[in-house]
C-alpha cells in the first residue's frame, strides 16, 4: 500500500461558476429572447466544462502501449494474468502477473533495487494505481501481488474480477524507497494491511532469496491486521516467521491485530498474536530503548536518541512505515501536501525521531 499518486491531477476548472450566473437571473418571464441565447450558450458551455473535467487528457493515460518493447516507466506493457487465488480474508487475493519474454528486462538494473513498485491501469475507466510485487520479479517475469478489494478502489475491485489468461497492462518499475546496503544498523518496519507487501520485498531480496546472506542489517516487522483472518496468506507469513525463528538475529517479526475475532489464522497460533495496536510501547520493545534512569520514569520522559542507541547496541536505525493514513499519522505523522513525507510526528516524534530516520511509504 503505497502512497503514490495515480494519474497527474486534472486542472480544477470552474465547473459551477458560469451555471451559478445564470441561474440568478430575471424571472423567465422578463428575459429577453437575447437573454435566453445567452444562457443556452452559458448551459451548453458548463456541459462542455464538465465533461472536459472527465475526459481531459494527462500524460499517464496518454503513455503508449507497447507489445515488443522491454518493460518501463514510460509506456505500458501488456501482461498475463496468470493466477488468482482466494484468501482467508475474503477481500484479498493473491494474483499472479506474468511478463513476456521479449519485456523482461533485466533484473540488474538499479530500479530492480528493493523497494519498487509498478503501476496498474484499469482499462475501463482509464485510472492506475501502484502495486509492489511482493518477491519482486523472477527470471521468467513471473510477479506476485496481494490485492485488496476495497469498497471505493476502482483498481483493486477490478482485478479481482480478472481470470487465469486474461490480460492486463502495467509501467514500471518505479523505486519507491532507495535501499542502500549497510547503510542502516537496524531496519524497523511498521505495517498495516496491505502495507506489508513493501516489506515482504525487501525481506525477500535482502534474507528469504539468499542462502547466506551478507546484509549486516538487523531486521524487524511489526505488522498490525484487525482480525486474524485479516493477517496476510500462509504464502505470505510462514517464509517470515519461519526465518525469523531460524535466525532472530536477522530477522524479528511481531503480528499485532485490533480484536481475536472470528476464525484463528491458519498460519499462526492465537497465542503468537499481540492484541492491541501497534504503540510506543512495542516500538520501544523493537528499538530496545525501555531503558531509563529512574528520574526520567518519575518524569514520564523518554531517553534521548543517543541514549536509546547507547543502550540498545543497535547503532543506526531506519523506520519504514506503510499502511492506512490513520495509522501513519498515529506512528509517524501525517504525509505533507502531495504526499510529501511531512513533519515527523505520532509515536516517533514523540520518541525524537527525525526525518532522517524515518521514511512513510
Amino acid at each position: 500500500m503505497l502512497r503514490s499518486a495515480s494519474y497527474l491531477a486534472r486542472p480544477r476548472l470552474p465547473l459551477h461558476g458560469s451555471l451559478r450566473h445564470a441561474s440568478t437571473q430575471r424571472p423567465v418571464s422578463l428575459v429577453s429572447a437575447k437573454s435566453r441565447s445567452t444562457a443556452l450558450l452559458v448551459g451548453l458551455g458548463g456541459t462542455v466544462v464538465v465533461a472536459s473535467y472527465f475526459l481531459w487528457p494527462d500524460s499517464s493515460r496518454a503513455a503508449p502501449t507497447k507489445e515488443n518493447a522491454l518493460l518501463s516507466p514510460t509506456h505500458f506493457t501488456p501482461v498475463t494474468v496468470t493466477s488468482t487465488e482466494p484468501c482467508p480474508d475474503t477481500n484479498t487475493r493473491l494474483m499472479t502477473f506474468t511478463v513476456p519474454q521479449q519485456s523482461i528486462p533485466s533484473l540488474e538494473e538499479a530500479a530492480f533495487e528493493p523497494i519498487w513498485s509498478i503501476y496498474i491501469k484499469d482499462d475501463d475507466i482509464q485510472v492506475e494505481r501502484p502495486f509492489t510485487p511482493l518477491d519482486g520479479m523472477d527470471s521468467e517475469g513471473r510477479m506476485k501481488f496481494w490485492v485488496k478489494r476495497y469498497e471505493k478502489g476502482e483498481v483493486g475491485r477490478w482485478l479481482h474480477s480478472k481470470k487465469p489468461g486474461d490480460k492486463i497492462e502495467i509501467r514500471g518499475p518505479l523505486k519507491t524507497w532507495p535501499w542502500r546496503e549497510d547503510e542502516w544498523d537496524e531496519v524497523i518496519m511498521i505495517s498495516g494491511g496491505t502495507g506489508i507487501t513493501p516489506f515482504c520485498q525487501l525481506i525477500h531480496k535482502e534474507l528469504l532469496s539468499q542462502p547466506s546472506p551478507n546484509s549486516k542489517t538487523r531486521f524487524t516487522l511489526l505488522h498490525s491486521s484487525r482480525r486474524p483472518t485479516e493477517l496476510p496468506p500462509s504464502e505470505m507469513l510462514k517464509p517470515l516467521i519461519d526465518y525469523s525463528q531460524a535466525h532472530p538475529d536477522k530477522l524479528r517479526l511481531s503480528l499485532f491485530v485490533d480484536a481475536p475475532d472470528g476464525s484463528s489464522h491458519p498460519a499462526v497460533p492465537s497465542s503468537s498474536l499481540t492484541v492491541g495496536r501497534i504503540g510506543k510501547a512495542a516500538i520501544e520493545r523493537a528499538t530496545g530503548s525501555e531503558k531509563r534512569t529512574w528520574w526520567q520514569r518519575v518524569l514520564g520522559l523518554g531517553a534521548s536518541t543517543e541514549t536509546r542507541v547507547q543502550d540498545s547496541g543497535r547503532g543506526k536505525v531506519m523506520f519504514l512505515v506503510c499502511g492506512p493514513d490513520p495509522m501513519v499519522s498515529a506512528i509517524a505523522g501525517p504525509f505533507g501536501r502531495n504526499f510529501s513525507q511531512g513533519e515527523v510526528g505520532g509515536v516517533l516524534g514523540e520518541l525524537g525521531y527525525d526525518g532522517d530516520s524515518v521514511w512513510k511509504l
